[in-house]
């Protein structure tokens, strides 16, 4: 007796162009094509840079200048509470506006912050907690 083997045909979305890839896929592909293509023009760098968007742009509050290259944790929490409780463009608290500033920082610089310096800001959350009578 022989089995008979029955196949059964997936649907496929109609939509396929001679890639044989659904719009949404051509559409990325694309977009990662040029994205690859401006990326060399710049010298492998990306071409936006949203951080410096934000900090030029955004409506978070006005703090003194290089405070977080050079000062030590005290300066930099004083100064931070000092920004923030000034500050009329901020929409959250004095407390969240300061700490929202310094994490900003903090996850800018990423992986080239070095280790003495991305202690230093750590120690000057706890000190902006207690500036602020928070719990640490």
């Amino acid at each position: 007796m022989a089995t008979s083997k029955t196949t059964r045909k997936t649907k496929r979305p109609k939509a396929r162009s001679r890639s044989g890839r659904p719009p949404r896929q051509r559409h990325a592909q694309a977009h990662a094509a040029q994205h690859k293509k401006a990326s060399r023009a710049n010298g492998g760098k990306s071409p936006h840079k949203w951080s410096h968007h934000v900090m030029e742009t955004s409506d978070a509050m006005d703090l003194q200048r290089d405070i977080f290259k050079n000062g030590n944790a005290d300066e930099i929490a004083q100064s931070l509470k000092q920004s923030s409780t000034k500050s009329r463009r901020r929409k959250g608290t004095p407390f969240q506006s300061a700490m929202s500033m310094l994490n900003f920082y903090i996850n800018r610089a990423g992986r080239n912050l070095p280790k003495t310096r991305r202690a230093t800001l750590e120690q000057a959350k706890r000190k902006l907690r207690e500036a602020f009578g928070r719990a640490p």
